[in-house]
């Protein structure tokens, strides 16, 4: 792989920007002489990739979506099969799952691009990280967080999404000092702990990195996942934001103000419906350039996540912009009774409610094409005594309250694909 300026983060905006321009003419250059999808969509759209000079410049060039990446989705490959390390697919959670192929070279840069971001987060070698998520099944980023602790020089347990008694057998044997989970799991590990009569703050654990679910609002204040964890358990906690066509990730430092970007390996921008940048602090679609990338670049990838931006220098002393918390999904943004909706602002709801121990959210069409919501939960103790508090939480935090049915454990899990490789909170129908 390509020598990396690792810190590149901590120059100037203008350096950075003139980094980023001479990394951009090479993808392009790249993108022009090795990918089928990309010479065939430079020559439908009239693209003379010698006129992208800057930045500013990215706006000539059309956007590529998921669909295009989806319906083309091995033309998007620009080196032969037999130089592929890797194959990997999203996950499928908004559409059906797409290959995303590594080279050698890939898996370089995905270990590289991990290890700064554990670094970002307060990582090093002295640190033992327990990985509670798979590492199977093509999915990038459990591969990815084992590939940056090995380059990082810390020590792994590979633990996977198991029961929490033997996350906590294996907490006792190993002393982990860092968790990398799903935050929600976190309350799990809580309540098991408090009812087996586990400290947990004298664990030796003092980190998690929190993956696929928000912790903090778009202010970036502490949710309320957050909050019921913390109040407990004295983590630092450690929003990230990745995909797997990103092949890169957004991790914040402790200062905990936005995801911060890793200029080196790919260009972000936050768009507007008609595909123009927008101004710190206004909620767009996050769009990624792919640089260094030799399997499948991307060149202004709408992922369909809804962020915004920052652009202060931010205490640590790096002058990378920093995104938001994801605050839903454009292909997941529902209309419900007048009211827009994403699925964020549903799980912020529920969390207010101590009594629910897991859900699953269900959207669908009624018979005149109206959406319905319908909130599958499972409690604790009476449903009865627990509805009114739902009630209060999801009219407080949406105006509006969808339907509500009561379930058990066992139904729930039976609403959940059983191929699913994240645990799905939603179901469009």
């Amino acid at each position: 792989m390509k020598h990396l300026n690792s810190n590149i983060e901590f120059e100037s905006p203008a350096a950075i920007k003139k980094y980023q321009e001479v990394a951009l003419q090479e993808a392009l250059v790249y993108l022009q002489n090795n990918s089928p999808y990309y010479r065939q969509f430079f020559k439908q759209h009239h693209i003379s990739i010698a006129r992208i000079c800057t930045l500013e410049d990215l706006v000539q060039i059309p956007c590529t979506t998921k669909h295009d990446f989806s319906r083309f989705n091995f033309d998007f490959l620009c080196v032969e099969k037999n130089q592929i390390a890797d194959f990997t697919t999203t996950s499928g959670t908004t559409g059906s799952p797409v290959t995303v192929a590594l080279t050698e070279n890939d898996l370089q840069r995905l270990a590289y691009n991990e290890a700064q971001s554990f670094r970002c987060a307060q990582g090093s070698s002295n640190d033992i990280y327990m990985l509670m998520l798979t590492l199977d099944r093509q999915f990038m980023a459990g591969m990815a967080y084992y590939l940056g602790i090995r380059e990082l020089g810390a020590g792994a347990v590979r633990m996977g999404p198991v029961s929490p008694q033997m996350q906590w057998e294996n907490i006792e044997r190993f002393k982990p000092t860092v968790l990398v989970t799903v935050p929600s799991f976190l309350l799990k590990l809580i309540e098991y702990a408090d009812v087996h009569g586990i400290d947990y703050n004298s664990s030796g654990i003092e980190k998690a990195v929190c993956i696929g679910e928000p912790i903090r609002h778009a202010d970036l204040t502490e949710n309320k996942l957050a909050e019921r964890i913390r109040e407990k358990w004295k983590l630092s906690l450690f929003s990230t934001y990745a995909s797997t066509e990103m092949q890169t990730a957004f991790t914040e430092c402790k200062h905990q103000c936005g995801g911060h970007h890793r200029p080196e390996l790919m260009l972000v921008e936050i768009l507007d419906e008609e595909g123009k940048q927008l101004p710190p602090g206004e909620f767009g679609e996050v769009a990624i350039t792919s640089l260094l990338v030799e399997g499948m670049p991307l060149l202004r990838y709408r992922t369909g996540d809804i962020c915004c931006y920052y652009d202060k220098p931010c205490a640590c002393g790096r002058n990378t912009i920093r995104l938001s918390p994801v605050v839903g999904r454009k292909n997941q943004m529902i209309k419900y009774k007048g009211t827009t909706l994403f699925p964020p602002a549903i799980y912020e709801a529920l969390s207010h409610v101590s009594e629910i121990t897991d859900y699953v959210i269900e959207v669908s069409k009624n018979e005149v094409g109206n959406e319905e919501v319908i909130l599958n939960l499972a409690v604790n103790g009476s449903p009865d005594l627990a509805e009114p508090k739902i009630k209060t939480a999801l009219q407080t935090k949406l105006r509006v309250i969808p339907t509500i049915h009561f379930v058990t454990v066992t139904q729930l899990r039976a609403l959940r694909p059983a191929e699913s490789r994240k645990p799905l909170t939603i179901i469009f129908r």
